[in-house]
Formats: C-alpha cells, sequence, structure tokens
C-alpha cells in the first residue's frame, strides 16, 4: 500500500496537553492548535520524504524503513529513530520514550502518539 499523496488535518485529539508535555512553549501551542496542517509523503520503495507543513512551518523528514535516521520531532528536537513497517499499512518507531503510529487507511491517515498515559491523535485525509 502506497503512503503517497497530500493529506489535510482533519481534526486532533489532545494536541494541547501532549505539546505541554513535550514542553512547547503555551504561546507557540495556543498558535499551533488551529493552524492547518498538510502533509506530504513521497514514498519510493522503503524510502520515505514527509514534510508537514502548518502556517508558515515547515518540517521535512527523510528515512528508510529499518535504518537509523534522524527527524525532527514536533518540539524542534533532532532525534534517531528507526522506523518499521507493520503488515503494509503502518509505520512505527520509538522516539525518546514516544511511541509513534502511522496508520493508513483508505484515505485516512491516523497518526498516533503515546507518551506514557498520553495519546496525541491526529487524522488527515487525502486531499
Amino acid at each position: 500500500m502506497s503512503f503517497a499523496g497530500k493529506y489535510e488535518l482533519q481534526y486532533q485529539e489532545n494536541f494541547e496537553p501532549f505539546m505541554r508535555a513535550l514542553g512547547l512553549p503555551e504561546a507557540e501551542i495556543q498558535k499551533g492548535k488551529d493552524l492547518k496542517s498538510i502533509s506530504e509523503i513521497v514514498q519510493d520503495g522503503k524510502k520515505f520524504t514527509v514534510t508537514v507543513t502548518t502556517g508558515s512551518k515547515v518540517v521535512k523528514n527523510q528515512f528508510t524503513i529499518g535504518e537509523e535516521s534522524e527527524i525532527e520531532m514536533l518540539n524542534g528536537e533532532k532525534a534517531k529513530v528507526v522506523v518499521q513497517m507493520e503488515g503494509n499499512n503502518k509505520l512505527v518507531t520509538q522516539v525518546k520514550g514516544m511511541k509513534s503510529v502511522t496508520e493508513l487507511n483508505g484515505d485516512t491517515i491516523t497518526y498516533t502518539m503515546t507518551m506514557g498515559d498520553l495519546t496525541l491523535k491526529r487524522v488527515s485525509k487525502r486531499i
């Protein structure tokens, strides 16, 4: 299954408490919570380029399934990760004590990040 395409954020759950737990300043959290977010995924076999544009902020990460890569996290921190594919529609990684799962179902991508008992869920639709 190909993840390639552009996706627009439809809704998110627990954005504010999750960003606070990551240590983002309150002003940034308030500014970011209502911004439209577009994700563009380019997939070439096991190589992925994911570009997320939220307002004027653009975060671009590249990784290859099963290989160590450096990514930029939601709070701007850089981290080394190994992304694994589960089945043919799920990307899973562990980063700095958080579990990140990106799941594709039809035209919908659900991105879930779990840290302790706090879960951020973002749902985007293909545009």
